[in-house]
């Protein structure tokens, strides 16, 4: 019987890198599966993000992810980007396809086919609150399936602009930036509010948005990128008062699932990784 002892490579570039679960639930699929692959979770810091990159395809890998900070960064390292990536201006899935690692935006799909759980994004108005990389795809995506207004909530004003003018320009919807440099009072018309930002993300479990939970309507979405952990401090606080509330885990693993299927052609099972990641938080 023939051997083949040569797996097929993907894996994780971020920084920090030791709280992402994705490594876990991808090869939960990839066993499951019965795929001859690994992932690797990698810790780099930006100064070597390129070196990374040239590595990843010397050693012939598949794809990688990209989590903060590299979103936007790793654009340069890469030959070309997906429609999705070119139009949010942010990567956070290479592909090698031939001799070469395309960028796409998994993060936006994987957000929205979460959001429509419990909501169709079309005609309502969402409050983002970063302008980062997963914010661009989330923001971008939204607009795209039809949201009516985006509210850009950011500390940075070039970021957050920039990220405002980029609906505007691209798309149907209508955005409008917020300098977010006093506790943000939430707008009474707001159907769908969005932490896109890295606040409380473990070890910083008890990060706080800056933002007057007073003004918090019942019945409002509330969604947090956060995977780690699911419940975070937004969550909770947000079903206190009534709010519809979507974790981290349903982008985390939809996005799990478009990587997947770019690196290997294969469709997996979600219920495979989200199981896995459940059973990683008790939840």
């Amino acid at each position: 019987m023939a051997h083949n002892f040569l797996s097929a490579l993907v894996g994780s570039f971020a920084t920090p890198a030791a709280e992402n679960p994705t490594v876990a639930m991808i090869e939960a699929a990839f066993r499951h599966h019965g795929m001859d692959a690994r992932y690797i979770n990698c810790e780099v810091e930006p100064a070597a993000l390129g070196d990374a990159a040239r590595g990843a395809r010397a050693m012939g890998w598949r794809g990688f992810n990209c989590s903060i900070p590299h979103k936007v960064a790793i654009i340069q390292h890469l030959d070309g980007l997906g429609q999705s990536a070119e139009t949010i201006g942010a990567v956070n899935c290479a592909v090698r396809r031939g001799d070469k690692l395309i960028g796409e935006n998994t993060d936006g799909v994987g957000f929205m086919e979460s959001l429509r759980t419990v909501v169709d994004p079309a005609g309502k108005s969402l409050v983002v609150f970063g302008a980062g990389g997963a914010a661009r795809a989330i923001a971008v995506e939204a607009a795209l399936a039809g949201a009516a207004k985006l509210t850009i909530v950011n500390r940075g004003k070039a970021r957050g602009r920039e990220l405002t003018r980029l609906i505007n320009e691209k798309t149907k919807a209508k955005a409008s930036f917020v300098l977010w440099d006093r506790a943000y009072a939430i707008d009474p018309a707001a159907h769908i509010l969005v932490n896109a930002t890295s606040i409380g993300l473990f070890p910083d479990v008890e990060g706080r948005l800056d933002i007057e939970m007073s003004t918090l309507r019942s019945g409002t979405i509330v969604a947090d990128v956060i995977p780690n952990p699911p419940r975070t401090l937004l969550i909770r606080e947000a079903e206190e008062r009534g709010a519809l509330t979507l974790d981290g885990l349903g982008m985390l693993v939809n996005q799990g699932v478009v990587s997947i299927r770019h690196w290997f052609g294969v469709d997996v099972d979600p219920q495979v990784m989200r199981r896995k990641v459940e059973d990683l938080f008790g939840v």
